[in-house]
């Protein structure tokens, strides 16, 4: 069961991290030369995110860089030369049509995208038609999707563009109508005269178009204006997604682009040798083309099952991949070796110190990673969900040996991402295979190969250490140390993916993206994070909420210990020592409406963790079950483990678009939560990874999801939204990994916790790549 509810606002505090509302000031857009109506914006910079300001902590801590200018700003800062790019306009049957240069990976960015330009235009959602936009390298770094930034790039434009465009509609109509334009109404894309004659927007399109470029300045509504955002919105497409009418890559139909499966090695990124049995796999029922490519050999056939067959025929003999040899051990003892050192010494005050392992992770989503790609000798198609898609286009056109501009790449709908699609590792090899067949191909990757090959969370340690006194805490130092993590697809762009591959260009980008996303909420005196990454082989990638999930954890554990020492209750404690009274707020709301300090049963526990980041505050308050009766159920070849048996979570991040769509991301965050902390990770044994599809990847499954979640959405003054797509994670993390130690006693030193527990399954061979599908479901469902 999920319920949210929304908060009142509480008032403006100097440095709580608030943005002061804009006010009725004007906006500059263009009216862009064209038949028809078509407007755009020109994003000039709106409001300055307010500093830190000195909390009543006892040991204030210095204010820390994402304080002042964090990820969001830097991305929207980027964004800005290249706004007035994108246009929305107005079709002659009166709907608006935009092409969103962003990537929706089922996080509802076009639902909310049609909210904005719905309620600013006085239209209604169905109204207004968001598609993706194909790759623009013109937009230069406005096209890439990450770091929870679309929303929050992308309102002020849109918004701009669209009050034009309200603007020149209503301008046209006072002129048909002759009479006063603030007479006019606008509502449903109609405009209603004094006398109430009616005007549709198709009737004024062409009458509303300008014959030249343009320049006008334009005022946004007001937010008590307000009659869509805000309030809770089905996604448009979710009918679509239900019924199985939802068009993902796979599901183009591209004339000749045939079903392509690649064969791959058993070691992590391994290379093919020699082929034995090239010619008799030609020659099986349906396969049509059998080809040797840099990542493995290539079997293109009439269906996926005849591709799928010619793989697992193919005997080939591999070289070594990047990681052969290498186990979790070997890749932790180097990890240790790299950790920074601490600053502060031991002993100064009572010293709380703690260490933490944080397994790989798989980023496989739902949709495997697939696209479909038509390579000619002097042009190239591709089709995939592309979260970079100008920096894909650039890589694909090196890979093929052709000019940038003879590319053209399709942004599709995809279906799931969280980081995984940032890289177009599916698209780089369709074109490979196709321009070697010299034919089109839809190529799909297996869930083996997104576990065994694909982009994983780096394994990490983090290391604390604390001084405190009877009341106060002198210093907290957190040191990171991850496998690296792959930011070579920089901004989006090519010039910032060319500078992260350069020599430690790709440490810089992940140290400056740790800098700006990482905050110690609590005021703990001298107070330092440090990040050191090693490049070790793997291939990576900025999963879900990149590095928080792991550093929150670690400080939420570590802050409970604080409390122990100083004899204060964890609510309480925190309650003390956050920043400011907004992050108060937050933790108050959860505490109550979570009962927090209830009665429990001896082998469950509460926990409470609290998160900053994207503009916005949270917390999350769980409670957890480990007793035996539950870890110990049984279910075939699955993982039961302690489980959460309730969630509330309190979230404000600035103004809510869509209450609905953020409830959805919070619940997926939670849902990702236990998984990295209860039970989800990869195994390293001998340069590959053991899990070979979701059936031993042990996401959270329906018998591990708490029956009850509680979402708490506060409301707030601010007239700007913050980033929501990743926000559920990094609290919640902290707050199961808090309830499980006080639920066993025992603070836990690696995650997820079963980490090390015994398989309770067979692990799927490697040779053949691609395990035989099973032939007797039906003998297992419930």
């Amino acid at each position: 069961m999920a319920n949210h509810r929304f908060a009142p606002p509480k008032a403006k505090e100097p440095g709580t991290g608030l943005r002061a509302p804009v006010g009725r000031r004007k906006f500059l857009g263009y009216l862009v030369a064209a038949p028809t109506l078509v407007v755009a914006a020109e994003f000039t910079r709106q409001t300055v995110f307010d500093g830190p300001s000195a909390s009543a902590a006892p040991i204030p801590s210095v204010p820390q860089t994402p304080e002042a200018y964090d990820l969001l700003d830097l991305l929207r800062d980027a964004s800005r030369p290249t706004a007035n790019l994108i246009r929305i306009e107005v079709n002659k049957d009166g709907t608006v049509s935009f092409a969103l240069p962003r990537s929706d990976n089922g996080q509802g960015i076009v639902t909310s995208t049609q909210m904005i330009i719905a309620e600013e235009m006085g239209l209604e959602v169905d109204q207004v038609h968001v598609t993706l936009a194909d790759a623009r390298p013109e937009l230069l770094f406005n096209q890439i999707t990450g770091g929870s930034s679309t929303t929050f790039t992308t309102y002020t434009p849109i918004r701009v563009a669209a009050a034009l465009a309200q603007m020149r509609l209503l301008d046209a109509a006072a002129q048909v109508l002759q009479q006063d334009v603030r007479t006019l109404t606008a509502r449903s894309g109609l405009i209603t005269g004094a006398a109430g004659r009616v005007l549709s927007y198709g009737d004024l399109t062409e009458a509303a178009a300008s014959p030249v470029n343009e320049q006008v300045e334009v005022v946004l509504k007001p937010r008590e204006d307000f009659r869509i955002i805000g309030k809770p919105h089905n996604k448009t497409d979710a009918r679509d997604i239900v019924t199985g009418k939802k068009c993902f890559a796979t599901d183009l139909q591209i004339p000749d682009a045939l079903p392509t499966v690649i064969c791959r090695a058993p070691d992590l990124n391994g290379t093919p040798d020699d082929v034995e049995n090239i010619d008799e796999v030609r020659n099986m029922p349906g396969v049509t083309d059998v080809e040797v490519v840099s990542t493995g050999v290539a079997v293109r056939a009439k269906t996926f099952g005849q591709a799928i067959d010619g793989v697992r025929a193919l005997r080939v003999q591999w070289n070594d991949g990047t990681v052969h040899g290498e186990s979790d051990e070997t890749i932790l003892a180097k990890l240790k070796a790299a950790e920074l050192p601490l600053a502060v010494p031991a002993g100064v005050g009572e010293t709380v110190e703690h260490s933490f392992t944080f397994y790989f992770k798989s980023n496989s989503s739902l949709e495997t990673n697939s696209a479909i790609a038509d390579v000619r000798s002097d042009s190239a198609e591709i089709w995939g969900a592309m979260k970079n898609p100008v920096t894909a286009q650039a890589a694909i056109a090196k890979k093929l040996g052709l000019p940038q501009s003879a590319v053209t790449v399709h942004v599709t709908q995809g279906g799931g991402s969280f980081g995984r699609k940032l890289f177009w590792d599916a698209a780089l090899e369709a074109a490979e295979v196709s321009q070697t067949m010299g034919k089109p191909v839809k190529l799909m990757w297996t869930r083996a190969d997104d576990s065994r090959q694909g982009r994983v969370h780096p394994m990490a340690t983090s290391r604390i250490r604390a001084s405190v006194t009877k009341d106060s805490v002198l210093s907290y130092e957190q040191r990171h140390t991850s496998v690296s993590t792959d930011f070579t697809h920089g901004l989006g762009d090519a010039i910032t993916a060319t500078g992260a591959r350069a020599p430690l260009g790709n440490l810089t980008f992940a140290e400056s993206i740790f800098e700006l996303t990482q905050v110690t909420p609590y005021d703990y005196g001298v107070s330092t994070r440090l990040l050191n990454e090693v490049e070790m082989g793997f291939n990576t990638s900025s999963m879900r909420n990149v590095y928080s999930p792991d550093v929150a954890t670690a400080r939420e554990l570590v802050t409970d210990q604080l409390a122990a020492k100083v004899g204060q209750d964890p609510y309480e404690f925190r309650r003390q020592f956050l920043r400011n009274d907004r992050m108060r707020a937050v933790l108050d709301a959860v505490a109550k409406e979570g009962r927090w300090g209830r009665s429990m049963k001896d082998g469950t526990a509460q926990g409470i963790g609290f998160h900053t980041e994207y503009k916005g505050v949270s917390a999350a308050l769980v409670e957890i079950d480990t007793r035996p009766d539950t870890v110990n159920r049984k279910i075939r070849e699955g993982v039961t483990g302690p489980r959460v048996t309730r969630v509330t979570f309190a979230v404000e991040i600035g103004l809510v678009i869509n209450p609905r769509g953020l409830e959805a991301q919070i619940m997926g965050g939670i849902n990702d939560a236990i998984a990295l902390i209860l039970s989800s990770s990869l195994h390293l044994t001998d340069g590959h990874f053991v899990e070979a599809s979701w059936d031993n990847y042990f996401y959270t499954r329906q018998w591990n999801t708490p029956p009850e979640m509680n979402i708490i959405i506060l409301d707030s003054p601010g007239d700007e939204p913050g980033g929501a797509g990743e926000f559920g994670l990094a609290a919640t993390c902290g707050a199961i990994a808090c309830a499980y130690a006080r639920a066993t006693g025992k603070v836990p030193e690696y995650f997820p916790i079963n980490h090390k527990d015994p398989f309770p399954f067979e692990p799927k061979p490697l040779v053949p790549p691609i395990p035989e599908s099973p032939t007797d479901g039906l003998r297992y469902t419930y």
